[in-house]
């Protein structure tokens, strides 16, 4: 096993001083990339399969009502679980929430097919902790300059990297959360909560048509197509922009604003403000900027199942706000 910038002893191991070693950020070995491998194919490559199927089962049965609300519905469900559970109230502590209603964003969050809660959680706290800088997982910015350079981050940071990398040690990076037991419960379901995701659709397809295709359709657009689409709008944010949109504040990494796609990705796409201000719940940071993330802890709030919700003051954000006019695929500031 290897990590970074860290002799290659246990925990345990005092080494040749007698001291406790530190302990590993990450753990590399071939179990674990067995295992990444596994999920790649399973909830990364099938899903490609899955979207091309739901489009030629077109010949079968057309695309309707039922397929979009389908779609819709569970794109929704399993989008605001992973932007308001596992981002903002799992990772970055951004506000509490009751416990069921904690779970409950977990079981959402996990549909999505991204990973279990506490896995997610550890890679996405060792991105911020090494965003763009060798150690980040997903970086698009380190693999050279010029065009090739840049697509091969690109390729890299948008879905290659899920095939084989580091696992962040999760008794380093998400020690909160392997002390909640709840979560951890929650967690070793993973596999059974991403078929849960896939059976409602095919359920209620076949419900509410009365009908085998009605009942594949689901599946098929409720389940895969569902999966594959939410998972780009969600990598697009990894790759695309770490590399292009604009920027409104100071941040050490390359983080970007797209604010044209917030609705689409429920609100993760004001980017470089999570990444200048990580402990905000509100990602759009102002009240006209679209964030149906925010929304949703936000009525949470008003229904006292969330609280400690702490936006950054004014004078934090002027602090760090950048001057001049935005650029695509730079540094430079939004307005």
């Amino acid at each position: 096993m290897t990590t970074d910038h860290e002799p290659d002893r246990s925990p345990e191991s005092g080494g040749e001083t007698g001291k406790p070693a530190p302990r590993r950020k990450t753990i590399d070995s071939p179990y674990i990339h067995r295992l990444q491998r596994r999920h790649f194919l399973l909830f990364d490559v099938l899903p490609i399969f899955g979207m091309v199927g739901a489009v030629a089962f077109l010949f079968v049965r057309p695309f309707g009502i039922v397929e979009f609300a389908l779609l819709f519905g569970m794109w929704v469900v399993t989008g605001l679980g992973v932007t308001a559970g596992y981002h903002r109230l799992f990772t970055h502590r951004t506000f509490k929430a009751a416990p069921w209603v904690a779970s409950v964003l977990a079981v959402m969050g996990s549909m999505a097919g991204q990973g279990a809660v506490v896995s997610w959680v550890a890679l996405h706290r060792r991105h911020h902790e090494y965003s763009d800088r060798p150690g980040d997982p997903h970086s698009p910015n380190l693999s050279g300059a010029g065009w090739s350079g840049r697509l091969r981050g690109l390729m890299h940071s948008h879905f290659l990297w899920m095939r084989r990398h580091e696992y962040p040690n999760v008794v380093h990076y998400a020690p909160d959360l392997i002390k909640d037991r709840r979560l951890v419960r929650v967690a070793r379901l993973y596999y059974w909560w991403v078929g849960l995701g896939l059976l409602i659709p095919t359920v209620l397809g076949g419900l509410l048509t009365m009908s085998w295709t009605g009942a594949v359709a689901g599946l098929l657009w409720g389940g895969f197509a569902r999966m594959f689409l939410l998972e780009h709008t969600v990598w697009a944010i990894n790759s695309f922009l770490h590399m292009f949109g604009t920027r409104a504040y100071e941040s050490r990494e390359n983080s970007h604003n797209g604010g044209i796609f917030a609705l689409l990705t429920f609100g993760e796409s004001w980017h470089n403000n999570h990444h200048a201000f990580p402990t905000s719940p509100s990602f759009g940071l102002h009240w006209y900027r679209l964030d149906p993330g925010y929304w949703l802890i936000k009525t949470l709030a008003l229904l006292g199942l969330a609280w400690d919700l702490e936006l950054p003051s004014d004078e934090r954000m002027a602090a760090k706000r950048l001057s001049g006019k935005s650029t695509v695929g730079g540094n430079a500031a939004a307005a």
